[in-house]
């Protein structure tokens, strides 16, 4: 029996995880849009809302007292602190859609899926990887959002992280989109 396996009117819980500018987001664009039986996860923040973003559209906007209130209650899969602010997968939504049978996929740095691979043993990790360190730096490059010295911040996190994906159920490496794309599918169809 498959690790992942659950009863088919159970959905599961899938994480997309990987350095910065792997295609992550993509991705999850793509398993959006071609695949019925899964819904995105709204991350929750302490931080305020920026101009344009909507509550429990882009995010849950939680007060920080909030936020710890559900996180010391169990009510996160995932948190963490980044820049002053708290970041978490809020478990009780995750749940609702899991019951409706539909797989829940997180889109979540590599300490997140860990976490959530310790609240849930089920919890189904897929490490996105780039085929080299040079073309992730391109890629990040290329996409022209961020000065250098936060590209560098960025490869160096990237290389802590590569060396954690043995710590993941699978992984894959996004040399071509629609590849690694079907790749993916061809996992998911295993839960």
């Amino acid at each position: 029996m498959n690790q992942h396996s659950h009863a088919s009117s159970h959905g599961n819980i899938i994480v997309l995880s990987g350095p910065s500018g792997v295609g992550k987001g993509t991705l999850c664009q793509l398993l959006r849009k071609r695949q019925k039986n899964i819904t995105i996860s709204i991350s929750a923040t302490s931080r305020q809302p920026r101009p344009g973003e909507e509550d429990g559209v882009h995010y849950y906007f939680l007060s920080r007292e909030d936020f710890m209130a559900k996180a010391k209650t169990g009510g996160m899969l995932e948190w963490a602190e980044y820049n002053g602010n708290f970041y978490g997968t809020p478990k009780e939504p995750v749940d609702v859609e899991r019951a409706k049978g539909n797989h829940v996929l997180l889109e979540i740095d590599v300490q997140g899926a860990l976490q959530v691979k310790a609240a849930d043993p089920n919890a189904c990790l897929i490490f996105i990887e780039p085929p080299s360190l040079d073309e992730l730096r391109r890629r990040l490059e290329t996409r022209n959002q961020d000065a250098p010295e936060v590209i560098e911040r960025r490869m160096v996190i990237s290389t802590q992280e590569l060396t954690q994906k043995d710590q993941f159920d699978h992984q894959v490496t996004n040399q071509e989109l629609e590849a690694c794309y079907r790749t993916i599918e061809a996992t998911l169809k295993t839960l």
